[in-house]
């Protein structure tokens, strides 16, 4: 079964996969990865969703609505959110501690664009304690 690792920028969803990869042994597609996976955007988009159908070894993180049609129906879902001001600061860091006002504005335009999805698991991504997340979510699957 693939486990999709799914919410805004900083809210920690690549964190959790990456602690959650090594737990699971479970290779790890980000976004557009899986773009090196053909010649052709169309063609390797075909070849993911049909990995992500047939393998039980794959973290898909997630962080456009868009990616979100490529996932199987008995996908994994995760919801990963964090407040507002903790994506900024998360975010401010990123850019070596300044937050530019477009980005800030695109971090406020994007927050809560997932809120409707259906998941199987909502996460706090401001939890320290991701040993203690991975473990939540392999009990649930």
């Amino acid at each position: 079964m693939t486990i999709a690792i799914i919410g805004e920028s900083c809210t920690g969803k690549s964190t959790i996969a990456d602690k959650l990869s090594r737990l699971t042994e479970r290779k790890i597609f980000t976004g557009k990865d899986y773009l090196k996976l053909a010649k052709n955007e169309a063609e390797a988009k075909e070849v993911f969703v049909k990995m992500l159908n047939e393998s039980s070894d794959i973290i898909y993180v997630i962080s456009e609505m868009e990616h979100l049609e490529l996932l199987p129906a008995d996908a994994f879902r995760v919801l990963v959110t964090a407040d507002l001001e903790v994506i900024k600061m998360r975010f401010a860091k990123r850019m070596n501690g300044s937050l530019p006002t477009p980005v800030a504005t695109m971090l406020e335009t994007k927050h809560g664009m997932f809120d409707n999805i259906v998941y199987q698991l909502k996460i706090d991504g401001t939890e320290q304690d991701v040993s203690k997340i991975c473990v939540e979510i392999i009990e649930k699957i």
